[in-house]
């Protein structure tokens, strides 16, 4: 029988290849073309073993000081544990990169951040979530 462990992690590995595969290198095509959509923007992170910029499509609430985003799956993903090891980000907000700093926050409701991202959004993090974590980016520029 399987444990809901098991079931967590099939689901982020299902989610993983689907978005590593084949969204995010949709998004990363249409932004090459110059093409934006509302439904997310690039985050771009230094990776933790490579020091390479890494480029992940994300779902953003922007606001005066900074940004609010959700890592579906908390540290399990690249970019959250990327966050975690160098915290200075850049973010596309339209057609400027803004920087700043990523905290994740897991003192944040994520459900009611979620609400935040309209109906879609929320669905859309609800179905791919396995451990979700508010982040909040504080702008330095």
């Amino acid at each position: 029988m399987t444990n809901v462990n098991d079931k967590t992690l099939q689901k982020f590995r299902r989610e993983r290849a689907l978005g590593r595969y084949v969204l995010n290198p949709a998004v990363r095509g249409l932004s090459r073309l110059g093409l934006r959509t509302a439904l997310a923007t690039e985050l771009e992170t230094v990776g933790r073993k490579t020091g390479q910029l890494r480029r992940v499509p994300v779902s953003v609430q922007f606001d005066d000081g900074g940004a609010w985003l959700i890592c579906q799956h908390g540290t399990r993903s690249g970019w959250g544990r990327n966050i975690v090891d160098n915290p200075n980000v850049r973010v596309r907000q339209g057609n400027r990169w803004r920087t700043g700093v990523a905290a994740l926050r897991p003192d944040d409701d994520v459900v009611a951040r979620g609400r935040q991202f309209g109906r879609l959004g929320a669905t859309v993090v609800k179905a791919l979530e396995t451990a979700p974590v508010s982040v909040r980016i504080d702008f330095t520029d």
